[in-house]
């Protein structure tokens, strides 16, 4: 018998997830055959790996000293993927992935079709959800992987930064602000603002940048918390506040003249979007494909 990866990755996800039954739930494989390739690669390496035990499975020394080879392998096969799928055009199967509101509403649909472009064979379905809840369906194996506006910090996911943005100030057209010729932050806090709700990416990376420049949050006078993209644009048109949101969501109304873009002095509240998804997965060659496809776009404007 040789060595082979796949049962180095059953290992490292049984090994990681604690037991076999939520290794094989992971892995959507059956528990005995989650059982014989462990068993396999104990004979393989004619020792134990794993301590079974009622509650909980731990590592021997062995498995131990076997644990960062299987997490490398892991590593080299993503970056393999990464590197090859540059040179794959003729991918097939659909691809079912999570975005939150930002990118989901104003960023991938004006991506999606030079991509299918590109990959006329790859189906995408996209679902637009919030962080929490993408999150939730990838763990639940609903969802492959998800791109989202903010860190996520979670021990079984990976997360990855796949593009950059930069939220601006957006004002109603003669907006006092609009014919200042510089904008400073203590002139920005003098006015109502209307902004997504909490916990939402575009709310928090706004909300950490002022923590680090030592604003205290009550300086925000918020007036409105809304929980999308578009109700916050609408708040701002009819006049109730002005807001911090990407370029990119607001590139129709700037251009009929109803919102307006403006630069901050000394501020600037850059992000990425992330991509995340299960430690214990590989994703399939076209999600790898349509994630490195994402991080050679410029973000639309």
């Amino acid at each position: 018998m040789a060595l082979n990866y796949h049962q180095l990755h059953i290992f490292y996800t049984v090994a990681e997830k604690g037991s076999f039954s939520a290794a094989a739930q992971a892995l959507h494989m059956t528990q005995p055959a989650v059982t014989m390739q462990i068993q396999s690669l104990e004979d393989y390496f004619g020792t134990k790996l794993l301590l079974r035990s009622t509650k909980r499975i731990e590592l021997t020394e062995a498995g131990k000293a076997l644990m960062p080879y299987a997490e490398r392998g892991i590593s080299l096969m993503r970056e393999t993927d990464s590197a090859m799928a540059q040179f794959t055009q003729m991918l097939e199967g659909r691809l079912q992935l999570g975005a939150s509101l930002t990118i989901g509403e104003y960023v991938l649909p004006r991506l999606l079709g030079p991509f299918s472009q590109q990959y006329p064979s790859i189906s995408i379905v996209l679902k637009v959800m919030n962080t929490a809840e993408i999150l939730e369906q990838i763990l639940h194996h609903q969802l492959s992987f998800g791109l989202v506006e903010a860190a996520v910090q979670h021990p079984d996911m990976v997360m990855e930064p796949v593009m950059e943005d930069e939220l601006k100030l957006i004002v109603p057209a003669g907006h006092p602000l609009s014919a200042l010729p510089k904008v400073h932050l203590a002139e920005v806090l003098e006015y109502p603002f209307v902004l997504r709700e909490k916990g939402s990416g575009t709310r928090q990376v706004m909300e950490e940048e002022l923590s680090r420049l030592s604003v205290p949050s009550d300086s925000v006078k918020t007036v409105m918390d809304l929980g999308s993209t578009g109700a916050v644009k609408s708040a701002v048109e009819a006049g109730f506040g002005i807001t911090m949101l990407s370029p990119s969501s607001v590139k129709h109304e700037v251009a009929l003249g109803l919102l307006k873009i403006l630069d901050i002095q000394g501020v600037s509240f850059k992000r990425y979007f992330y991509s995340i998804y299960l430690k214990s997965t590989l994703l399939p060659t076209s999600a790898v494909t349509f994630l490195d496809f994402l991080r050679k776009q410029r973000l639309p404007l």
